[in-house]
């Protein structure tokens, strides 16, 4: 792999900064809320042992983010580039979740293009799993330009296999946000 998927990103806004195990907590804070999974495939992730193997993943990823406002500090929520495929040149952004006090108020679209316009460098193509129950990221991820591609069985880490729909945005057709 010739570019690192653990650099920090950002805009004027916002900062993805790599996560780290000290952010447990912080970003424990923000999962805790129970609405914040009740369209992913896993809705116990709210509970501490269960978002405790989420974040195990994170870190073992070597691909997560915290999700920074710059003007609070404030830490939003998690994303993340996994699953790099060199013959595909190709790769996953995924597993984003923000606090319902993000909802509705534009950021998961600047979050994603401060990913794309990083990975877009490197890579021709994005893909996306995303729950066939999580509608809210279903429509986020058409907004964005995103097309409907696959449906597979996904098992995230140390969790049973679920049903994602994969979307997919290739560098042709990646959205220009002013």
């Amino acid at each position: 792999m010739n570019f690192s998927i653990q650099t920090i990103l950002e805009n004027q806004e916002y900062q993805l900064i790599p996560l780290q195990q000290g952010d447990f907590e912080v970003l424990y804070q923000v999962a805790s809320d129970p609405k914040v999974w009740e369209q992913h495939p896993n809705k116990d992730r709210y509970q501490r042992e269960v978002f405790e193997n989420f974040f195990k993943g994170a870190i073992e990823s070597k691909g997560a983010f915290k999700i920074v406002e710059k003007l609070t500090g404030d830490v939003l929520g998690s994303t993340r580039f996994y699953d790099f495929d060199k013959t595909k040149n190709s790769i996953f952004i995924g597993y984003t979740f923000y606090g319902t006090k993000s909802w509705g108020k534009g950021i998961n679209p600047q979050i994603k293009k401060i990913m794309l316009d990083y990975i877009f460098q490197f890579v021709d193509t994005v893909h996306f799993h995303i729950g066939k129950e999580n509608f809210r990221s279903q429509i986020a991820l058409e907004r964005l330009g995103g097309q409907k591609v696959a449906e597979e069985e996904v098992a995230y880490f140390g969790e049973p296999t679920r049903t994602n729909f994969v979307y997919e945005i290739t560098k042709e057709n990646h959205f220009k946000v002013d």
